[in-house]
């Protein structure tokens, strides 16, 4: 018996056919209880904050306050989550001309107006500032005791209030997303990037690892130093709907959040499969390969060494990330990319060094809309179909291979013992 699948492909999707025998287990996330509508789990969240007071108790009329929230690359619905965070605040007084929205875009590209509106929605654009943080105007605020400077773009580090806003998923050397990390490095300067991400080559730097993980710490002490008075985090499902909303202290309500985010997308294995289906979900994830690359590192846990791993992404911003890019195109072969790290580290080009990495354990099929001469160089194997791709997989390591579909890559983390 053949099974047929539908998988996220930008804004469209690729469909493909496996024998029955061969699945070894479409990965999907465990299956939250029924929830409240996603207004009422934020505000819920507001009205019970982890470890400092209600926002409304922290902001006072006439302060500046600032809300960072994510930028056009990450799934966070900004547009749902303002909303009641800005009542909150008006009902405190707080006046909108005092609000301003930050977008942070770490070391990614400016939006367009077009693109900030449809982000927090017409009448959020409408009624508050928003721009977009500018890590070529920081200002200097100290050093963590991990030798990272604190450069933050100077309207967040000039404000009275910082509030940030964010979805938690798992991250591959971060541990996880959300909490302090939109302010590094989301509103950061590379300098600063690049110090904290340095430390993603240390073991302890992991997906969904934190208290042993020196880079995740980092980035909090960072926060500390800059401020972070307040966060207001969501989890979402595979289909980017609002499942869970934690507020409060940047520490405490964070790891609330992980935990909730561990019960649902940590994934054990009984056992590795020879082929590996993987990609992000769609837009905006797989806006390009700078994003897609995250399904990538997620999925490396669920195949066998020697094995393959299909990759689909339709990658239309191409690779993405100008450093990334050059990584990419300078090396002869993949083993130059960990060989150039090791002698200097550059932020973009931990990127391409990330997929070098799981290019010495599992061959890689690049599905993507990339024209092939530049997919080619990223050392996978490009492919412009699914379905081509598992076919040729299939002749290479048998027809009796077993194979594990993780649709939404970059969310659910195989755990194998």
């Amino acid at each position: 018996m053949e099974l047929e699948y539908t998988i996220g492909f930008g804004k469209d999707s690729q469909c493909f056919t496996l024998p029955a025998e061969n699945l070894l287990l479409d990965m999907k996330a465990k299956t939250p209880e029924k929830q409240d509508n996603e207004e009422a789990i934020i505000t819920q969240a507001l009205k019970q904050p982890i470890g400092t007071e209600q926002i409304g108790d922290i902001c006072s009329p006439g302060e500046k306050i600032c809300i960072i929230t994510s930028d056009i690359t990450r799934p966070c619905p900004s547009h749902k989550i303002l909303p009641p965070l800005l009542h909150e605040l008006e009902e405190a007084g707080v006046y909108p001309e005092d609000i301003t929205v930050v977008f942070a875009l770490g070391s990614h590209r400016r939006h367009t107006e077009e693109e900030k509106k449809k982000l927090v929605g017409e009448e959020v654009y409408a009624k508050v500032h928003t721009i977009d943080s500018d890590p070529e105007d920081t200002v200097y605020l100290g050093t963590t005791q991990y030798g990272t400077p604190v450069n933050i773009t100077s309207f967040v580090a000039q404000a009275d209030r910082r509030i940030c806003v964010g979805n938690i998923e798992f991250h591959y050397f971060a541990g996880y997303s959300g909490g302090g990390k939109a302010i590094m490095p989301g509103v950061s300067d590379r300098a600063a990037i690049q110090a904290n991400h340095s430390r993603m080559v240390e073991d302890c730097a992991r997906a969904g690892a934190i208290d042993d993980n020196t880079l995740r710490l980092d980035i909090e002490e960072a926060a500390d130093i800059c401020g972070c008075d307040f966060i207001l985090n969501v989890i979402l499902d595979e289909d980017k709907n609002i499942i869970a909303a934690v507020a409060g202290d940047h520490r405490q309500a964070h790891r609330k959040g992980c935990s909730i985010l561990d019960q649902i997308y940590k994934i054990p294995l009984t056992s590795q499969a020879d082929i590996v289906i993987a990609t992000p979900g769609g837009f905006p994830k797989d806006l390009n390969l700078y994003q897609t690359q995250k399904a990538l590192d997620n999925a490396q846990h669920a195949v066998k060494p020697g094995g393959i791993i299909i990759l689909a992404g339709q990658c239309h911003e191409g690779y993405g990330e100008h450093v990334f890019e050059e990584w990419l195109l300078s090396a002869n072969k993949s083993e130059d990319l960990i060989e150039r790290v090791g002698r200097e580290f550059q932020l973009g080009g931990h990127k391409a060094v990330a997929i070098a990495m799981v290019l010495k354990k599992a061959q890689v099929f690049f599905v993507s809309e990339m024209p092939t001469a530049e997919a080619s160089r990223t050392f996978m194997k490009p492919y412009d179909n699914v379905q081509q791709a598992l076919d040729d997989a299939l002749q290479q390591l048998g027809h009796d291979s077993k194979i594990i579909i993780m649709s939404h890559a970059g969310s659910t983390l195989p755990i194998f013992a």
